[in-house]
């Protein structure tokens, strides 16, 4: 901050000469204006120029509204639930209507085909279950236990279609962890992201943007103080081949360019303020914490659901291929 008054103070003792005084007779806005279309077509002199380590700032800045913007774009989609729902399947009102679980529970009571029929149809009230991944994976699970069950006519209970229901019950638990792990990254990470780059951020934008005003204005004045509004051949639109020395500076003029210097020092001030405040703060990097907190711990329960499902799953199989090899020596 020493560099920025350092920049003030020697910009107040080092005033622009101007012999007259003429702003307050153009509006504020059209006085910018006009000097910023002098700026792009070359015709303005001796623009103000702002200290180095303002313009370090304001780059970071650019550098980290970048960031968020990028994040963000990947990010927001744990906001909507349906972001690894597979496109090429088709679910009806039916198959969303009652959780895994209940429809499990509701075939193990079913004591007849129209029973078992009904567990698997939802009731008209029903809130459609959630469209991810796992869920969606699920059901189709639990629909294939249900097919394979109706249709087997062998002793016990088809060894597919048991571990079927089971990994149905496993992936229902993987995907509810999954909506738990966006709910967290929603609330901790999504909602502060989202205010730093429009709120935060956004500040540090209108801080900039009084800045340049300022410095337009500032400009301005001192343009049309020295009679170079616009140069045409060199010559000045009042006629004079040279702008007037600090001597003729009237008391009326010298006053609107400190008047004007003196903003542009306090805008620039400002700005420096809110962009430090802008980089130092420690929230984007705890949201990032929380973000990586919340995925630690999805992949942690679904792991847990999976490998405790394995086993089960493991004993299924040595359990039928032993069958298998059982009742192919008793055939040869």
């Amino acid at each position: 901050m020493d560099n920025f008054k350092a920049f003030g103070t020697s910009l107040r003792y080092n005033r622009s000469p101007d012999p007259f005084s003429i702003g307050s007779q153009i509006a504020p806005f059209a006085s910018r204006s006009f000097q910023y279309t002098k700026e792009q077509l070359g015709q303005a002199e001796d623009k103000t120029q702002l200290p180095p380590d303002y313009i370090d700032l304001e780059k970071r800045v650019d550098a980290l509204k970048q960031v968020h913007q990028k994040i963000l774009a990947v990010t927001s989609q744990y906001s909507h639930e349906p972001y690894d729902y597979p496109p090429n399947i088709k679910e009806t009102f039916s198959d969303l209507g009652r959780t895994v679980s209940e429809k499990v529970h509701l075939l193990s009571t079913a004591a007849t085909p129209a029973e078992a029929q009904a567990a698997l149809t939802a009731p008209p009230s029903a809130k459609p279950q959630p469209k991810t991944f796992s869920h969606a994976l699920a059901r189709s699970s639990l629909a294939g236990s249900q097919l394979l069950h109706q249709q087997h006519t062998g002793p016990g209970e088809d060894p597919l279609a048991t571990a079927l229901e089971k990994y149905a019950l496993a992936s229902e638990r993987v995907g509810e962890a999954r909506l738990a792990q966006d709910a967290q990254i929603q609330s901790r990470f999504l909602a502060g992201w989202n205010t730093t780059l429009n709120t935060n951020l956004m500040f540090a934008t209108r801080a900039r943007k009084n800045v340049e005003k300022a410095r337009l204005t500032l400009d301005s004045v001192k343009s049309r103080a020295k009679g170079t509004t616009w140069k045409m051949g060199g010559i000045s639109p009042r006629g004079e081949e040279h702008p007037p020395t600090s001597e003729e500076l009237s008391p009326e003029a010298q006053e609107e360019i400190e008047k004007a210097e003196d903003e542009f020092v306090t805008q620039t001030e400002e700005a420096v303020s809110v962009m430090k405040n802008v980089l130092d703060t420690p929230e984007p990097l705890r949201n990032l914490a929380e973000l990586i907190a919340a995925q630690v711990e999805y992949h942690k329960k679904s792991y847990e659901i999976l490998n405790e499902l394995a086993p089960v799953i493991e004993g299924l199989q040595v359990e039928q291929e032993a069958s298998y090899r059982k009742s192919r020596e008793s055939a040869s």
